[in-house]
């Protein structure tokens, strides 16, 4: 059984122009369960790159609070358009477990479809290694190194403010917030 006050991350990345723009931020919020937040990481990554894994261990494993860390979120399984996160590497290398977060089911054909269009099929390999996606409740996940119950239980303690877990609505907001001046869309 989980405390109340669970020590997670959140990670997503800022809006980014895909024509302009080379690297782009990407946000960790550290919090105790789903209403304190305890710090605030951040890294560059390339768009469309294949840097994303590394920079996310690198900006994980050196943070202070790694040693209380229980579990990594992430909006999504790529960040910066296309680069595409290696989550049983992510997994492996920070000894923590991974929920990926997923608004809707993907279309995973679909993204198959557009990597191979942008000749980036390698990346193909990393969405089929994070594993099925499953529904819980109202959102989807994929889960690398956690089993369903334990995911659950989790969720329930850092979704409080809505379907999605706290740490990742700050994330959002913080990243959008800091690059575009203000923060837009959905958190």
């Amino acid at each position: 059984m989980f405390k109340k006050e669970i020590r997670v991350i959140g990670v997503d990345d800022s809006p980014f122009n895909k024509f302009k723009d080379l690297k782009i931020l990407v946000v960790g919020v550290i919090m105790r369960g789903g209403s304190w937040v305890d710090g605030i990481l951040s890294t560059n990554v390339r768009v469309d790159g294949d840097d994303s894994t590394k920079k996310l261990i690198e900006m994980i494993n050196k943070c202070k609070f790694k040693p209380q860390l229980q579990c990594i979120f992430l909006d999504g399984i790529a960040v910066a358009g296309f680069n595409v996160i290696d989550v049983k590497e992510l997994n492996k290398k920070t000894n923590l477990p991974v929920i990926t977060v997923i608004r809707r089911m993907p279309d995973i054909d679909n993204i198959k479809g557009t990597l191979i269009k942008i000749n980036k099929k390698e990346k193909i390999k990393l969405i089929e290694k994070a594993g099925n996606v499953v529904r819980i409740d109202n959102i989807f996940v994929q889960l690398t190194g956690i089993d369903l119950e334990e995911a659950k239980k989790i969720l329930k303690i850092v979704c409080t403010r809505s379907l999605i877990p706290e740490p990742l609505r700050l994330a959002h907001l913080i990243a959008s917030g800091v690059t575009v001046g203000e923060s837009k869309g959905r958190a």
